[in-house]
């Protein structure tokens, strides 16, 4: 059957963010599929109800909680499942962010950061994880988390549209370093409804013009992320690897432009 093709049974999967929005969806849908998942972010009550759905569902859930913008936590998570679990197959580097600011108050520090957040922390679970993948589970699919803004430009965005458009490309590089046991692939959500939006989603003057702006005429949910992040982790996707995933309703431009001023 095709649809056994997207089980993750009894794989372990380990995702960053995941205390609510994009990480809590993608998690929970691991669960419902077959995974046991190790969920880190920074606030453990968060964490808490995460697993609480995992476990809902019959599944096991171990919470890491930390300070994911340091490299050095997150390389710490591909131990923590082995030594919670037995193994490890599966990473989603879905930690990150960057507040918008205009080019000329954005700093080297600024980007320094962004990069770190985005890029270095990415990097750092990923060489952590794959020998403990190709060691425990002989291979393994690893999933980030990039962005519509890495390859659309929009005023505001020089520090956070760097970095995810890395974070595209660091996809492509460690897919060929790591082939054929371990697949490396992307996704980059357009405007989902996460607490992000929460100001957008309560505000039809902002809302509506987005919708409208967007080729499929409404905003994404987190279910349609958790959607691909299944897709890429599976047998399903067992022959895509270095590829990006784009789940934005169809965008050519972006959807939402900060009243940025010209100079």
């Amino acid at each position: 059957m095709i649809l056994d093709k997207f089980r993750l049974d009894d794989q372990v999967a380990v995702v960053t963010g995941a205390g609510r929005g994009l990480g809590a969806a993608i998690a929970v849908a691991f669960a419902e599929v077959g995974a046991d998942v190790v969920i880190a972010a920074r606030t453990r009550p968060e964490l808490e109800a995460v697993a609480e759905q995992i476990r809902a569902v019959g599944r096991r859930a171990h919470i890491v909680a930390g300070n994911l913008a340091h490299p050095e936590t997150t390389a710490e998570l591909a131990a923590a499942a082995v030594e919670a679990f037995g193994r490890l197959d599966i990473v989603v580097n879905n930690v990150g962010g960057s507040m918008p600011a205009p080019l000329l108050n954005t700093s080297t520090k600024d980007l320094r950061d962004a990069f770190t957040f985005n890029v270095a922390t990415a990097h750092a679970l990923t060489s952590a994880a794959v020998p403990l993948m190709l060691e425990h589970s002989g291979g393994g699919s690893i999933i980030n988390i990039t962005s519509t803004m890495g390859r659309l430009a929009s005023r505001g965005f020089t520090a956070y549209g760097t970095a995810k458009g890395a974070l595209a490309q660091y996809t492509r590089l460690a897919a060929l370093d790591l082939c054929p046991r371990i697949r490396v692939n992307a996704i980059a959500p357009g405007s989902i409804l996460t607490s992000a939006l929460d100001v957008v989603a309560s505000n039809d003057e902002l809302r509506v013009p987005m919708e409208q702006a967007t080729p499929m005429r409404r905003l994404g949910e987190p279910a349609d992320i958790a959607a691909a992040a299944v897709y890429l982790a599976s047998p399903a996707a067992g022959y895509l690897t270095g590829k990006t995933l784009e789940v934005d309703g169809g965008l050519t431009f972006p959807n939402l432009d900060l009243p940025i001023a010209d100079l």
